[in-house]
């Protein structure tokens, strides 16, 4: 998802070095994949300090086709640059997108208090709208962002903690076969909302010793106060224990989508 130089094409070339099929948004990167067009898909899902990425979230829900086989965690690292010649004094607005202006506010706030934050398609993407800008203007990218635009290089580093990392999703019209060590990401929804309901779920994994690394939730769109929960877990769907208590979950909810079993993410694979 997005033009050369952004991290998710940094993810794609981490996962397979003959990546080279940019798309302008992460709904472009699934349609592609549930067409045919392209075998898998690199997208955002998830960073360390801004939460899911809910973009891909609702994209996995609304999309019965598309399905995770693997995922990627990558060490972000951003960079504060502008155009030749800024003076950081006069900046007034500063560009990037939305997960990494949140991933940077602290220092936003400490050191440029007074300038406007501005959303961008890409991390890249906010180097050209800031050149475009018609007052001074400066933008958060990649590292390789410098390398691709004549840029002057204000800052780096600048995320709000040292240990920031995004966690990126390889889609495809199916999951992963079982490797031993994977991960379970799945959807669902309650028949009616009662005292319960979601212990009754949680126990059937409690009971059977299965980690749960993340839970939450998304409205349905369709009324307010109804919620899809998506949760990730340890083991994989074909496998027991995971294969039990996913036949388990028939009574309590409404609705169940396996969003894919895969590999945990290794950096030494």
């Amino acid at each position: 998802m997005g033009p050369l130089g952004t991290y998710s094409e940094e993810a794609a070339l981490l996962y397979d070095p003959t990546a080279n099929k940019p798309f302008p948004t992460i709904t472009a990167v699934g349609e592609a994949v549930a067409s045919g067009e392209i075998d898998e898909g690199i997208v955002p899902i998830e960073n360390s300090l801004a939460g899911a990425v809910i973009f891909t979230l609702d994209l996995l829900i609304n999309q019965p086709k598309l399905f995770i086989r693997g995922e990627i965690d990558l060490p972000i690292e951003h960079y504060l640059v502008a155009k030749p010649g800024t003076d950081p004094a006069d900046i007034k607005v500063i560009y990037s997108h939305p997960q990494a202006l949140a991933q940077c506010r602290e220092y936003l706030e400490k050191n440029y208090p007074n300038a406007e934050q501005m959303a961008s398609l890409s991390t890249v993407l906010s180097v050209t709208d800031s050149f475009e800008s018609p007052v001074p203007a400066a933008a958060i990218s990649p590292r390789r962002a410098s390398e691709l635009y004549d840029v002057d290089i204000l800052d780096r580093g600048i995320q709000d903690v040292a240990s920031n990392v995004t966690r990126f999703a390889v889609l495809g019209l199916s999951d992963h076969e079982p490797t031993g060590r994977d991960k379970t990401s799945m959807a669902f929804t309650f028949v009616e909302d009662t005292p319960g309901s979601l212990y009754r779920v949680l126990r059937e994994f409690g009971q059977r010793d299965i980690n749960l690394f993340k839970i939450e939730s998304r409205p349905t769109k369709q009324y307010l106060g109804e919620y899809i929960f998506l949760m990730d877990c340890a083991g994989h769907r074909d496998e027991s224990p995971m294969k039990e208590a996913l036949a388990a979950l028939s009574e309590p909810i409404s609705m169940l989508r396996i969003l894919g079993s895969y590999p945990r993410w290794n950096p030494d694979s």
